[in-house]
């Protein structure tokens, strides 16, 4: 069964914008050509800048989510943002109203400051 990654992340401040973005087409570049993502997609909800990712396993996203750009990503991220990240093995992708509610309800807060809400 693939390990299906749900992120969202919403910038601190319009000033951050270029370097979120810089870090964010990167991370997903970096994403999409690893051979153990079988998908990477992203949309903005609510603004919220959600990804979903499908790996082979967890043990493969966490080899990604430790590595290249998106180790770059997650140095610099709570400078520029707040996010919550939630992860777990699913037999089929969610759509992106169940990823939006997924991520409301079962996502662990990473370096937010208030809760980022609907």
């Amino acid at each position: 069964m693939p390990y299906i990654s749900i992120t969202g992340l919403k910038m601190k401040s319009f000033f951050h914008a270029p370097r979120f973005w810089w870090h964010a087409i990167r991370s997903m570049t970096q994403a999409r050509r690893d051979p153990q993502c079988q998908l990477a997609i992203a949309r903005n909800i609510n603004g919220i800048a959600h990804t979903v990712t499908v790996w082979s396993s967890r043990k493969d996203m966490l080899n990604f989510l430790r590595s290249g750009s998106h180790r770059e990503a997650m140095r610099v991220f709570p400078k520029i943002g707040t996010g919550y990240g939630f992860g777990s093995d699913m037999e089929t992708v969610p759509t992106w109203q169940e990823v939006h509610q997924l991520w409301l309800e079962k996502g662990k807060v990473s370096n937010a400051e208030a809760p980022l809400g609907n």
